[in-house]
Formats: structure tokens, sequence, C-alpha cells
């Protein structure tokens, strides 16, 4: 059986802010073979390399006065979301802002970076992951059902950015909202693609229900909480690559019986084994390094040039 592939999730992100070239650079230095990254656009159509369209919460822009009357309220997923949103901005304005740590009291190591980088575009994680050696992008879709609705359709956008670019590296993309992925099949797109599940009655804790739903994906990716061996299994004999996500060594992140008391780590260790020893066949980790140490020769892993 051939070796899970590490995918280091928005970079290494349990050590630098989220979606920075930091953190995409640490990532293959601590050996991940795939970067994900999550993309939103601009109002003037470009694709940044963001995890929500709603950017206070990742990047300094309530630190901009000049960006102020930008504010506003919106529902995003049936939920009012009051902040400063990706798609009312340009790409130049996007790209004045830096980022910062999405969770600063759990990472505050990571937190002491904060706006040293600038929001990069998708254009620009292409050329940065194409010049490594043998390292794969995973490129996720952002709400793209909202995205549509705004005339900013990010599955036109991704298929334009690719089509531009002057070198690819090898790329997988996913989403949450099939839809966007069947839409990209349609385009002949011709990249492996992901079917992310969280919530999914489409499985359940033996099997996959309705495997006919998945013909037209190379992959699934489950939610760690979703990873039994018979569903894995399942997937598997489809002919589907399976990844879980996401290995993070908190311990509000773990489920209760590995957590530490009074430790910030629980016992992720013996967590991520369990999900290995079901069959998944890649695994997104916010701390590669730690990913590697505890997995070791199980994880697909090399010594990738970097720039």
């Amino acid at each position: 059986m051939p070796s899970p592939l590490l995918i280091a999730h928005r970079g290494a992100c349990g050590y630098r802010p989220e979606l920075t070239r930091g953190a995409f650079l640490l990532a293959l230095e601590q050996g991940a073979r795939a970067i994900e990254i999550d993309v939103v656009a601009s109002a003037d159509g470009e694709l940044v390399v963001r995890h929500d369209p709603e950017l206070s919460h990742t990047t300094d822009v309530a630190a901009h006065p000049e960006l102020r009357d930008r504010r506003r309220l919106k529902v995003v997923r049936g939920r009012p979301r009051l902040g400063w949103f990706a798609e009312d901005l340009s790409l130049a304005e996007l790209r004045s802002l830096t980022g910062r740590e999405r969770l600063p009291r759990l990472r505050p190591a990571s937190a002491e970076h904060d706006g040293a980088e600038a929001v990069l575009t998708l254009r620009e994680v292409i050329e940065l992951v194409a010049a490594a050696d043998g390292v794969r992008l995973v490129v996720e879709l952002k709400h793209a059902a909202r995205s549509a609705r705004l005339g900013l359709p990010v599955d036109e956008l991704l298929a334009g950015t690719l089509a531009a670019a002057p070198r690819l590296p090898e790329i997988s993309i996913e989403s949450f909202e099939h839809h966007a992925l069947d839409l990209l099949a349609a385009r002949g797109i011709g990249h492996p693609l992901v079917a992310l599940i969280g919530h999914e009655p489409l499985i359940d804790h033996r099997t996959v229900r309705h495997p006919e739903a998945f013909a037209g994906y190379d992959g699934v990716s489950l939610g760690a909480h979703l990873v039994k061996p018979g569903v894995v299994a399942g997937f598997r004999e489809l002919g589907l690559d399976v990844w879980t996500w996401t290995l993070r060594p908190e311990n509000r992140f773990l489920p209760r019986r590995y957590r530490v008391p009074g430790d910030a780590f629980g016992r992720y260790a013996a967590y991520w084994r369990r999900l290995l020893d079901a069959g998944v066949t890649g695994v997104f980790a916010d701390h590669p390094d730690l990913a590697l140490a505890e997995l070791g020769r199980s994880i697909d892993v090399g010594t990738p040039a970097y720039p």
C-alpha cells in the first residue's frame, strides 16, 4: 500500500499565520509533499489565497482607515457576518493587507509573525509551488455558489488562472460544494477533483451509502470524525483516494478521550495513528513536522527543493 500523502493545511499554519508565504516555505522545509490553499475572489475577479471571504480574523484589514467604509453586514451560509469581504475589495486593496494568526491565544508563537507578509494571489502560490520539486498544490474552492451569485464564478476564474500560468505544479482541486467540481469536470479541467465531506448523509459509520454520487471524482476528503475502516474501504473500492482533515495536536481539536488536562497538546499521536490505521491515503496537518515525526515512514515525504 502506498504511503499516505502529507498535505500542509494552509501551509505550516501551526507555526505561521495561515496561507502566507512563510507558512508555505516552512511546510516545505518540514517535509510536506503537498500544500493546501483556499481561494476567494476579489472585486475585480482575481483569486486570492484566503480561507474565508470575510477578512477581519486573518488580516489587518481593520487597521486600514482607507477601507473603513467597506465594512458590511452580510449573510454567509445563513449567518450574519459583520466585517470586510474580499468581493468588496480590489486586488490592489487586498494586496495591501497582511496576514494575521486566526487563533492568537492558542498559537501565540505564530501570532508573533502577524503583519509580516502580504496576502497572496493564486498566481503567486502556483509559482512558488511549481518551483519546488515534486510538490502538489491542493486548491479548495470556497463559497462557490455565493461567489457565482455575486458575478464572480470561482470555477471560471480558476480555469482561467490555470490556463494562463506559464508553469504548473501537480494540482488537485477540492470543494465542499460538489456542483463546483461538476462544473470544472464539464470544462474538462484535467486535474484530479476531490469531494470534501464534513457532515454528509451519503455515508454512515460502516460504509458508503450512495457510491454513484462520487463516480465523477478522483478522491474524497473526509472530516476526521467520519474516518472509519468501512467507510475508507468503501471509497477505496471505488478507486478513490481518501484523505482526511485536519491533524491538529491541540486538546481543543481532539476527541475527548485523547485530551490531556493542563497541557496545550493532547495525545494527538495516538489519535492520528488511528486515522492512518483506517487506511486513508492522505492527511492534512497544521504542523507537518509533528505529523512526520509521529507517523514516520507511513507518510509520503521527500526532500523537496524549495525557493
